[in-house]
């Protein structure tokens, strides 16, 4: 790695554990690798102020060691206190996966305005995972016509994320359109199982006893569906056979499930919005700012997975063998390219 490469410090708002962020991670690090770039990771635990003393003890370092930029997410609304520990330092800042939401706008004011070295943001399109994964659920129980309940139409039951960080938000929000649009589905009771298997595992099995005609249950995250799966089979049930189950992210445990059938709609690849953030932070650098497009991006980057591209995902993530090629999204090794297209498919190819 030359010495001047270009650093970066990725405050990541999870657990080095969580396979999320972990993949994050990981996939940040390909990008940084494909790009030529520094790119160091810290982990704050899943602490609600932990980014906020990451920023402060960044800010602290001697100006030579301090990274060129910071990446940073949104979680637990974090962002504003985040760009006033680094406003003054030097470090330029980008946020990414979960952007700021409209209560905290007085706060932060827009990128490279208040704070002129919040360069912007990018994060993917929450409410398609949403979406999605609640229309294939709900397809794939109009097959299954023996799991309405008496008055004849679906009974859905919802595990979201929590209720201040605005992926949750707009990933409930696709849900919600969803069930709008679906006349023999109705949505009995939405919890926040804070991303959690074991909360969502006991949230579950108190719907379930409460809801005893329940057979549709939409999950925030892979976590909380395999929770919500487990207690399921707890009270002797079979899932994906007598209650049918949806996830977001791409944990194997939940690509395991989808081939099994046991999981009945799974959608990812927001992962990558870091990796992606990178690929504008590379031009930004090399003095192709990404402004020609917005400052604050929000890019479609979920799909839903089947049994052949969650295999060949494996096969790509699976193993730091496969190298990713992340200059091909890149305007400044392209200069051709006219709109950034951060599409999965292309990246596994």
């Amino acid at each position: 790695m030359p010495a001047t490469a270009q650093l970066v410090v990725f405050i990541n708002p999870g657990k080095a554990t969580e396979t999320f962020w972990a993949s994050a991670s990981d996939a940040m690090h390909r990008a940084a690798q494909s790009l030529g770039m520094q790119l160091r990771v810290i982990y704050a635990e899943r602490d609600r102020l932990e980014p906020i003393a990451i920023a402060q003890r960044l800010a602290q370092l001697p100006p030579l060691q301090r990274p060129q930029y910071v990446v940073f997410s949104n979680d637990y609304s974090v962002a504003p206190a985040v760009l006033r520990a680094l406003e003054g330092s030097g470090i330029q800042a980008f946020l990414a996966y979960s952007a700021i939401q409209p209560e905290l706008r007085d706060q932060v004011g827009v990128p490279r305005g208040r704070y002129p070295f919040w360069l912007g943001s990018l994060e993917p399109r929450a409410q398609d995972a949403g979406y999605l994964t609640a229309k294939a659920l709900i397809d794939a129980a109009r097959k299954r016509p023996g799991l309405k309940a008496a008055d004849g139409k679906f009974h859905l039951l919802a595990i979201a994320g929590d209720r201040s960080t605005a992926s949750s938000i707009a990933r409930n929000q696709g849900l919600h359109r969803a069930v709008q649009e679906a006349p023999d589905t109705v949505l009995l009771q939405e919890v926040y199982g804070e991303w959690r298997r074991d909360k969502a595992r006991l949230q579950a099995q108190e719907l379930f006893r409460r809801y005893p005609e329940a057979r549709l249950v939409w999950s925030g995250n892979d976590e909380m569906a395999l929770g919500a799966m487990q207690a399921w089979q707890i009270q002797g049930g079979k899932p994906g056979k007598d209650a049918l189950f949806s996830g977001i992210n791409t944990s194997a445990q939940a690509f395991e499930a989808l081939r099994q059938q046991e999981l009945s709609a799974l959608a990812g690849g927001h992962f990558l919005a870091g990796a992606w953030a990178l690929v504008l932070l590379f031009d930004y650098h090399h003095g192709v700012d990404f402004s020609s497009e917005g400052l604050e991006l929000v890019y479609p980057m979920f799909k839903l997975f089947s049994t052949p591209s969650s295999l060949r995902f494996e096969k790509s993530f699976g193993t730091r063998q496969h190298t990713l090629d992340f200059k091909p999204f890149s305007k400044y090794h392209h200069p051709a390219l006219r709109r950034y297209d951060f599409d999965l498919d292309q990246l596994l190819r």
